[in-house]
């Protein structure tokens, strides 16, 4: 059947054990920035204080995931984990309880701050996991599994909202909130829970070279733009076509469109994962951006929603391919002791691209209409695809050297390593 690539990936030992417990929190991840915006706007009255704690929430998680990511590098996913779900559980516990007291928009502010500054990179951590565990003897699936990754992703970025904004209209956002964080907590603590997939912690390594272990190199740099780019695509689409169905007299369009959206994107994810593609990633990656502009291109020329809804089936269908991507190349390009940080800077990247671009593209539609922010998704479309023809050359150059696959035996093939070298000295 189709379906056995992933089947098989499933049954690898250890997968499922830490594939469904990082799914689970990463819907309830997905469900904590709308939860939050919720569950102020409900004891608030305004969106402006929602969107001000929402908002802190977003800066505090991008610029602290990568040093939680360190952390769990360092000393490894089972140590850093438990007290980092204690935290955020703590710091959620810590904004229900301020904004049903009423307290101050500057303490909900530092409570939403404290919110995104103890999420846990499950996300990251699952897919460090799935290269530990085929990175040896299975390379060749690891396209197929982050490509069920992204899919994972998609699913909780569709479902997750769903949830949290029903339970909100039943009047029960504290709920909906609650319930983000216990999903929260309890797919980490269930992944915590299985150290036989987690990476080895990097101090464990003394052969580790500091130089290795840099991220500050050409194809990061790189995959960190394309990122960016991507979340500007993302934070300006949801601007622009909510202000697109408005200007044509239909709001109530908007669901259907971004629903569209998500299931080309789904099949897209599904479809890409089942095939072992002949061309490199870097090329594969250039197709993928170069097919997100076109359809960016044509949401500049669309003229009603019907018209909309079908441009967005292409670019939707190009979103989980790049998902997958990104991935692929930042294993083949660092060392696999900084690889949990390198995954989470791309989420950083991400995600900053994608809350400024929400405020540009308000702009941009104030002053221009529905086109003015689909200007702004052109423009990161065709960022990154111009990003993306230095693929080839940056990043199969890091493909084909060394990487940390390479350079750092795992602990059942260092003895082997030792012997080789000493026959060849004799």
């Amino acid at each position: 059947m189709p379906s056995a690539n992933y089947r098989s990936l499933l049954r690898a030992p250890g997968a499922a054990a830490f594939f469904l417990p990082a799914s689970l929190g990463r819907m309830g991840i997905a469900m904590t920035s709308l939860g939050i915006v919720w569950l102020v706007h409900s004891h608030t009255g305004t969106f402006s204080a929602a969107g001000l704690v929402s908002g802190a929430f977003a800066v505090a998680d991008a610029l602290a995931a990568p040093q939680l990511a360190r952390l769990v590098d360092r000393f490894g996913q089972t140590r850093v984990l438990p007290p980092a779900l204690l935290a955020h559980g703590l710091a959620m516990t810590a904004l229900v309880s301020l904004v049903t007291a009423d307290a101050p928009d500057a303490l909900l502010t530092l409570g939403g701050a404290l919110v995104g500054a103890s999420l846990p990179q499950l996300s990251a951590m699952s897919a460090a996991r799935w290269v530990a565990l085929l990175r040896t003897d299975r390379p060749a699936e690891l396209p197929t599994a982050f490509a069920l990754e992204a899919i994972s992703n998609a699913v909780a970025y569709l479902v997750g909202p769903i949830v949290v904004s029903a339970l909100a209209a039943a009047g029960h956002p504290v709920v909906g909130t609650v319930l983000a964080a216990s999903a929260t907590v309890a797919g980490g603590l269930l992944l915590a829970a299985q150290p036989g997939s987690a990476p080895s912690p990097a101090a464990d390594s003394a052969l580790e070279a500091r130089a290795d272990r840099s991220l500050l190199r050409s194809g990061v740099l790189l995959l960190m733009g394309l990122n960016l780019a991507l979340g500007v695509f993302f934070g300006a689409m949801q601007v622009s076509v909510a202000a697109f169905v408005v200007e044509h007299g239909a709001p109530g369009a908007a669901a259907p469109i971004f629903a569209v959206s998500s299931c080309s994107g789904l099949l897209a994810g599904w479809v890409y994962g089942l095939r072992r593609w002949q061309v490199t990633a870097p090329v594969q990656l250039l197709a993928a951006s170069g097919a997100l502009m076109a359809g960016a291109l044509l949401l500049l020329t669309v003229g009603s929603p019907l018209g909309l809804g079908l441009v967005v089936v292409l670019t939707g269908a190009t979103i989980p391919p790049l998902l997958a991507l990104f991935p692929v190349l930042t294993e083949s390009t660092v060392h696999r002791s900084v690889l949990t940080q390198a995954f989470s800077w791309l989420g950083s990247a991400g995600a900053a691209g994608s809350a400024g671009a929400a405020a540009v593209a308000g702009w941009a539609v104030d002053s221009l209409g529905a086109r003015g922010g689909f200007a702004v998704t052109a423009i990161a479309a065709t960022a990154m695809t111009l990003q993306s023809l230095a693929g080839p050359r940056v990043l199969s150059t890091a493909e084909g050297r060394p990487t940390g696959r390479a350079q750092m035996p795992s602990r059942g093939t260092g003895r082997e390593a030792e012997h080789r070298r000493k026959g060849a000295a004799e």
